[in-house]
């Protein structure tokens, strides 16, 4: 017999996203993506996608809808009807958006959306160039001090890189200036030439080059190693008091049916749990995280509260 708890979510799940009985098919299940194609949110939107399918007996497709930093796609969602059949996913650049674009109206991260469930977390790492002769966080501090090196790349101003950059700036004393890119590709391409000395990305799209020997990971942000890099220390480890890290959640529009959430969470947390996608996400280097919504939500609450401040802080804007 199906125990009480997941017959009620069965339950709620099919008076949730049934169709019109005869009417018509079901309409598609959206998850819309604030960033282009190829990117980590929309490689994993497009692998839940697929997992969710079959769960909820509908279509579900990915549509991005970049720009802005997330924000377009992000606000499209917050705008829907919260009947579950638009649903955003989204890195912790939601919590940070708002509070970079200062002049343009956005969204409250808090209280526009209903968190559904946070899908993975993983670590940033500062890279540097080959050509930067730099070896090591001690290497930079030194060099940045000597004014042989003066500025940092980040894939935007207003990202969770461009932050870790100015907290790193504060704690080692030092004052790099950003070089914002639109986006982690150009970043990637110019640190490979040696353009820009080093730069702060994740550590999936500098795996490769790493062990290829082509540019040198001098940290990671997160307290302990990351899974990905296991051989390169943490800024912490390193005697730099900084951590900064990433997550990526799936939300509904705001004022989801409490049913509606909970159906959808628990899918997702099986989903979580399936083999393939644990391995996939893995080789992202996006661990998978699991849980209840609350989780998601004091995460959103806790980053627009952290992040918001030290936007502030910094002075950090779009451009």
């Amino acid at each position: 017999m199906m125990p009480l708890r997941r017959r009620t979510l069965a339950t709620a799940l099919a008076v949730t996203f049934a169709a019109p009985a005869v009417a018509q098919p079901a309409r598609p299940v959206t998850i819309v993506v604030g960033f282009p194609p190829g990117g980590e949110a929309d490689v994993l939107a497009r692998l839940y996608a697929q997992k969710l399918s079959p769960l909820m007996g509908r279509s579900v497709v990915v549509e991005n809808r970049s720009g802005a930093s997330g924000t377009i796609g992000a606000v499209s969602v917050s705008r829907a009807q919260p009947d579950g059949d638009t649903l955003l996913m989204a890195p912790n650049t939601l919590a940070i958006a708002p509070h970079v674009m200062r002049r343009t109206q956005t969204y409250d991260p808090v209280a526009d959306f209903s968190p559904i469930i946070m899908t993975g977390t993983n670590a940033l790492v500062l890279m540097a160039s080959r050509q930067s002769g730099l070896r090591s966080l001690e290497d930079l501090v030194a060099a940045a001090r000597a004014g042989r090196v003066g500025n940092y790349g980040s894939p935007g101003s207003g990202s969770p890189m461009n932050i870790l950059g100015e907290l790193f700036n504060r704690t080692a004393g030092i004052q790099l200036s950003e070089v914002a890119y639109r986006g982690t590709a150009p970043l990637v391409t110019d640190l490979l030439a040696g353009v820009v000395p080093v730069g702060f990305v994740t550590p999936a799209v500098v795996g490769d080059h790493v062990r290829a020997g082509s540019m040198v990971a001098l940290a990671v942000s997160s307290r302990d190693r990351a899974g990905l890099l296991p051989e390169v220390p943490s800024m912490v480890e390193r005697g730099f008091d900084v951590e900064v890290t990433a997550w990526y959640g799936l939300f509904g529009a705001r004022g989801m049916a409490q049913a509606a959430v909970e159906a959808l969470n628990a899918m997702m947390n099986q989903v979580l749990r399936m083999p393939d996608v644990v391995e996939r996400m893995q080789t992202l280097g996006i661990p998978p995280a699991g849980g209840d919504a609350a989780r998601l939500a004091q995460a959103v609450r806790t980053d627009s509260e952290r992040f918001g401040r030290l936007v502030r802080e910094f002075n950090i804007s779009a451009e």
